[in-house]
């Protein structure tokens, strides 16, 4: 039995040696947007596409930031008031007639949700559809949600970015908010796991297969968009912004002309998501609703991936506690070793956060939650009601 003890918990710190090692360093959250390169000569247009679904309160702080952006090009915004309840479309008119900028803004009704697309997808389509109207196409499309908001100088240096380093695609993983306790519990940690599922170097690697962006703010150009079949091509899914990047840097792949362009993920401070996750309730319904999702549905998937996280983020502190409780001092060194590891590799999240190291210990506690909020993932889906997001559920997605 104690033979058995210590090759799991060896095989716990072999893991996290490769982890941090061999894992494109996700942990070191280092993937920043120059802000430091030389302006353009000349800046190329961007439409903003807001797929907006009850968001009246959210848009007095989000929407000015974008009206009132320090961008040399020309920038226009078009909001899809998707079938909200709230009158988030005459807000949006009113916010921009309050700044002046009410030419810059076009707002326009969402029709009923189409068979075979999930809302926030459809929603985003019909601003796609009408910015293609524009006499003057624009050259990228900024798509971001409605509770962003955006530094001055956002769209300025991701447009500097993706034409100085060639990039199709630019994303940023923006700032999710991070003030009561459940969310400096359980907030970093999502950004943390989504580091490991998807090394932001990898995704950067424009020879690498590794492909993501992050929903919230996405700059595409517009004629790659059309290359790959547009919007539609990922308009049932959940995860709609992996798939999307997993379609744009394919399609690049192929493209032996250009064999050097490629897309961008990276991490702010500067924008910022305004939703609110002030209670555990809140922050599960955000995992749950596409945890399962990201397994493809698959019983076997789930089953790995809980062993997987019962293997790496709670063999280190049990062992070390087994460990001192029998008094072998392999099998607690070796747990011991482990949870060092993995709290070390946590602080730099933490410190993008701005929250205390100390949060590091509890990451083995985190791991056991989201593998909790996984599981109800996987129950809500097999009881047709996964998916649910502003008042609608996909079952099928």
């Amino acid at each position: 039995m104690i033979n058995i003890l210590v090759i799991i918990a060896s095989l716990s710190l072999i893991i996290w040696v490769y982890l941090l090692l061999f894992r494109g360093g996700f942990w070191l959250s280092n993937q920043r947007i120059d802000s430091n390169l030389n302006p353009l000569n000349q800046y190329p247009s961007v439409c903003a596409v807001i797929p907006a679904r009850n968001e009246a309160d959210v848009l007095p702080i989000s929407l000015p930031s974008l009206l009132n952006q320090e961008y040399p090009g020309h920038f226009s915004i078009i909001l899809v008031d998707d079938q909200s309840d709230d009158n988030t479309g005459k807000v949006a008119q009113d916010i921009a007639e309050n700044c002046h900028k009410s030419e810059q803004l076009q707002v326009i009704s969402g029709q009923p949700l189409a068979a075979g697309w999930s809302g926030k997808l459809w929603a985003m389509k019909q601003g796609i559809e009408q910015a293609k109207k524009r006499e003057n196409l624009p050259d990228y499309l900024l798509l971001t949600d409605a509770d962003i908001e955006h530094h001055s100088t956002n769209i300025k240096e991701l447009v500097n970015q993706a034409e100085q380093d060639n990039l199709a695609m630019t994303s940023l993983m923006v700032r999710l908010r991070c003030q009561s306790f459940w969310e400096q519990f359980l907030i970093p940690a999502f950004v943390f796991f989504f580091e490991k599922l998807y090394p932001f170097s990898w995704v950067n690697n424009p020879r690498h297969k590794m492909a993501a962006a992050a929903g919230g703010c996405i700059l595409i150009r517009r004629d790659m968009l059309e290359e790959i079949g547009g919007i539609e091509v990922v308009k049932q899914a959940l995860i709609d912004d992996c798939s999307l990047a997993a379609a744009v840097k394919g399609k690049l792949q192929e493209n032996s002309k250009n064999p050097d362009q490629g897309i961008w993920l990276g991490l702010s401070e500067k924008t910022l998501s305004l939703r609110p996750y002030d209670n555990l309730d809140s922050i599960w319904n955000m995992v749950a609703r596409t945890a399962y999702t990201q397994l493809n549905y698959s019983p076997l998937l789930l089953i790995g991936t809980l062993l997987g996280l019962t293997l790496v983020y709670l063999v280190g502190p049990i062992g070390l506690m087994i460990g001192l409780i029998i008094q072998n001092q392999i099998i607690a060194i070796l747990g011991g070793i482990t949870w060092l590891l993995m709290t070390i590799s946590y602080f730099p999240t933490l410190k993008l956060y701005q929250c205390s190291p100390l949060w590091g210990l509890s990451l083995p506690l985190i791991g056991l939650l989201y593998g909790l909020m996984t599981i109800d993932s996987a129950w809500r889906h097999w009881r047709g009601k996964g998916g649910g997001w502003k008042g609608r559920v996909y079952v099928n997605s």
